[in-house]
């Protein structure tokens, strides 16, 4: 699954990056655009968004993106296709995340093996816990694909052991409670929430929800394998263009 990839990038990196692109937004052809800059700025794995109508977990700047997306014609299947491109086209690995209705609407089964067949490497669905994913967990291990499940700080200990019991490939810690996009305070409770991250699983830690900048990335240093950046690329790309992509990418190491 991930293990080797991590293990050969670790041997580079101090930290791996982990960016979010929202398909469809602010068009197709720039999601590709979007997606090469941060390939070639250096990225090391990304989640592919299928937009969704009521992202839960997500702040507004991501929900907006969402809903921009789908107003200008993002489909399921179109999303599917854009993953295919991608994938054949960009060596780094790709996640899917969505929404369990997706999946539902969908087929879970069929859906999970599209994703190999993409080579879509995990999916990340935050409104699906793994009590209520059976078919969705037998259908990743049949089909090779990760299912990453998301810790919280307020996730007491015999839960997080429950959710690492069940993820594979990494581990998405989110920074704090509530959704995408606010600000985080990276400080000693963070480093102590990750300590306890870290003691429910031997997956790769993967930090979102607020990482903004270098200094955000070099606090993760020796807490987690993976900075995750999210709404900040989204943030970029409504203010200055998808030119700004790059540069933003290049400065977080």
């Amino acid at each position: 699954m991930f293990e080797q990839y991590f293990q050969e990038r670790a041997k580079t990196r101090d930290i791996m990056l982990m960016t979010h692109v929202v398909i469809g937004y602010p068009s197709f052809e720039a999601s590709l655009d979007i997606v090469q800059s941060m390939v070639e700025a250096g990225v090391d794995l990304m989640e592919l968004q299928i937009p969704f109508s009521e992202p839960v977990a997500d702040g507004p700047v991501i929900v907006r993106a969402n809903q921009r997306a789908l107003a200008a014609g993002a489909t399921v299947e179109r999303c599917l296709r854009f993953a295919e491109d991608v994938t054949a086209k960009f060596e780094i690995p790709f996640l899917f995340m969505s929404y369990y209705n997706i999946l539902y609407q969908y087929g879970v089964s069929r859906f999970i093996e599209r994703c190999r067949e993409l080579r879509v490497r995990g999916t990340i669905v935050p409104d699906l816990p793994p009590e209520e994913g059976q078919e969705y967990l037998s259908a990743a291990d049949q089909n090779g694909v990760c299912p990453v499940f998301i810790f919280t700080p307020n996730t007491n200990q015999e839960r997080l052991n429950y959710l690492g019991e069940h993820a594979r490939g990494l581990v998405y810690c989110v920074a704090r409670r509530g959704v995408t996009g606010s600000d985080t305070q990276f400080s000693d409770d963070l480093g102590e929430y990750l300590a306890r991250c870290r003691q429910a699983t031997r997956l790769p830690l993967a930090v979102g929800f607020g990482v903004k900048s270098r200094q955000d990335v070099d606090f993760l240093k020796g807490k987690a394998e993976i900075a995750v950046i999210g709404s900040q690329t989204i943030r970029l790309v409504d203010e200055q263009g998808v030119s700004a992509v790059s540069g933003f990418i290049r400065s977080l190491r």
